[in-house]
């Protein structure tokens, strides 16, 4: 049995790493493993700014792929918890279990922390795309 609650939590909180993947579709999902390469490397640039301060600019190109990966778990999630209970027993051949809250609240949390991460992405690549022009320049 496949629970579209803990696979929309599961989304929400570990989907960078591909745990929804890993859930639902097991060990053997190679689109589960190509989650983790993307996440790893953006922490490594969240780690070298936090060590070597804002102005690395290696961490400039590294942490907005972790927020990419933050946003692209959040919108995984926002997806699952949106499916009809009917096409989701479907598609996992089980019995239809009517859900409850549980994935709505997943999906409030993933539309609040996905946006947050997206704008917050958008902006800080901005902004270090354009004092990195004016260094060169």
């Amino acid at each position: 049995m496949k629970s579209k609650t803990y696979a929309t939590w599961l989304a929400l909180l570990a989907g960078p790493l591909g745990a929804h993947r890993f859930y639902l579709f097991g060990p053997r999902d190679a689109l589960a493993w190509l989650h983790l390469p993307p996440t790893l490397v953006g922490l490594l640039g969240a780690l070298r700014m936090r060590t070597l301060g804002v102005d690395d600019q290696l961490a400039w190109l590294l942490v907005p792929v972790l927020g990419g990966m933050i946003s692209l778990a959040c919108l995984q999630a926002i997806v699952m918890g949106l499916t009809p209970d009917e096409r989701w027993a479907e598609r996992w051949g089980q019995p239809l279990q009517p859900t409850r809250w549980g994935p709505v609240l997943a999906v409030i949390a993933a539309l609040l922390i996905g946006t947050t991460v997206l704008m917050g992405t958008i902006a800080f690549g901005g902004q270090k795309y354009f004092e990195y022009q004016q260094m060169a320049g």
